[in-house]
């Protein structure tokens, strides 16, 4: 798929994340099919799962990821900037790359970390036992992004954030897509009130994207009939 098409998919996907919690009263906020022929498999008032008919994971032993393509929910610099008193503490367009560029490099490496402790080998080439993913974070939003001031200053939060995850998951010899994936989490959520800082939030998000690799395993295990844990 050219980039260019999948950057506007994920644009039509945000604004659906976005406009779905006003539906949550609604019988069937997703629709029951994509317009590739994916059908509705499981929904949840967070996201759904889509499948190709037919199609199992038990082909695969092997993944490959593309690189996770990363975007802040809409007008969430200029929200926070709006709440910050001065100059200090305001986040800057560099400061929105650094922060997209750890969660792109931050993906890869959990689903790794995950699905090779699984037994499920994390590769750069293609083949018909490789299951291809293609990942995008999506809605991203940090509470706290502990941008650096002078003088000693404290954060306290409920939740570290948010993030959509919007996968694709492909027949890496075919190209054919077989399911993909949209489920929007909060990231860190304690319940109370506790510290917030730049360690903290790498370790919550971390911790958000390897409980979806988690998944992503166990559904493996589930097609190849094992019960690993």
């Amino acid at each position: 798929m050219d980039t260019k098409v999948f950057k506007a998919l994920l644009l039509a996907v945000a604004v659906g994340v976005v406009v779905a919690p006003l539906a949550a009263k609604e019988k069937d906020p997703f629709p029951e099919s994509t317009k590739d022929g994916l059908q509705l498999h499981k929904q949840t008032k967070h996201g759904a799962v889509y499948l190709k008919p037919g199609a199992t994971l038990d082909d695969y032993d092997k993944v490959k990821i593309l690189d996770c393509y990363v975007a802040f929910e809409k007008n969430w610099q200029r929200n926070f900037n709006r709440d910050v008193v001065g100059l200090e503490g305001r986040v800057t367009d560099q400061d929105v790359e650094e922060i997209k560029s750890k969660v792109a490099a931050e993906f890869p490496a959990a689903f790794k970390k995950v699905l090779e402790k699984g037994g499920y080998e994390v590769v750069e080439t293609t083949g018909k036992d490789v299951l291809l993913l293609r990942p995008a974070i999506i809605n991203l939003v940090v509470t706290a992004p502990d941008i650096p001031t002078t003088g000693i200053s404290r954060t306290y939060v409920s939740s570290s954030g948010s993030m959509t995850l919007y996968m694709e998951l492909y027949d890496s010899l075919t190209s054919t897509k077989i399911a993909q994936v949209l489920d929007s989490e909060e990231v860190g959520n304690t319940g109370f009130a506790q510290q917030a800082n730049r360690v903290s939030n790498e370790a919550e998000f971390k911790e958000a994207m390897e409980a979806w690799a988690e998944i992503l395993r166990k559904r493996l295990d589930e097609a190849h009939g094992q019960d690993k844990k």
